[in-house]
């Protein structure tokens, strides 16, 4: 579990996101290739093409014309009180995460985190933080846990605690990306489970990467609902529309 930090405020935060030995190092953006921004890895050019996730439904943060509700969380209430998305699933998002994730390229990462605390610190702070965990065979393969590694700087800047003791991933499930929505749930089914003898927050924020039709995020909050949490919600780096 991570400790609390005494950091206060975005810019303060910023600088511990920073990359060591900056002064031997200019700047280069991890998007394009150009000279970065002072103290960060992006050019403006692509820090202005950030698409940053703007009015969206509140319960599956679907891109809505007018924020609100959408027609099928009216109709389908989702385990998830609230999911707020930092950006839109589109360039250069959609290169940096992928990187992150399936090529170990964590100066993406760092960028991205960068944002991502930029994005959430002035949301309602929730009791932990839980990274959406991987099954420990795919864990073993891969190295780390892509959701994980954004989260840790994330949970130190906001001073909220992060809890990836909470949720197990008990099934090898097949990728999602592979599968349509129908499929996606039935593949999820059973696949999380809360760690026995845990002591459970009452307010939990799961999050991840990409959210796709939400079938792995409600999947894990169905489990931590089940095991007792009052109030589950889901902030994820990227929605795709």
């Amino acid at each position: 579990m991570d400790s609390h930090v005494n950091q206060s405020t975005p810019s303060e935060v910023d600088a511990t996101l920073r990359a060591p030995l900056r002064w031997l190092f200019a700047p280069r953006c991890v998007a394009c290739g150009d000279p970065g921004l002072p103290e960060r890895d992006l050019c403006s050019a692509c820090r202005d093409a950030l698409p940053w996730q703007g009015s969206a439904c509140a319960r599956c943060a679907l891109p809505l014309s007018n924020a609100g509700t959408c027609g099928h969380c009216h109709q389908h209430p989702p385990p998830l009180d609230g999911v707020v998305a930092a950006f839109v699933y589109a360039f250069p998002v959609d290169g940096l995460l992928p990187r992150l994730k399936f090529h170990s390229d964590f100066a993406a990462g760092r960028v991205i985190s960068q944002c991502l605390v930029q994005r959430f610190f002035d949301c309602p702070r929730p009791s932990a933080i839980v990274p959406l965990p991987l099954h420990p065979g795919r864990l073993r393969r891969r190295g780390y846990d892509q959701a994980l590694e954004l989260a840790k700087p994330l949970a130190r800047a906001l001073r909220v605690p992060l809890r990836d003791d909470l949720l197990l991933r008990t099934r090898a499930t097949a990728a999602q990306s592979t599968l349509d929505a129908a499929a996606r749930k039935r593949n999820l089914r059973g696949a999380f489970r809360v760690a026995e003898g845990v002591a459970l927050p009452e307010h939990v924020t799961l999050f991840d990467d990409v959210m796709t039709t939400g079938a792995t995020l409600h999947a894990a909050a169905a489990a931590l609902r089940k095991a007792g949490a009052r109030r589950v919600d889901a902030w994820v780096c990227a929605r795709v529309a």
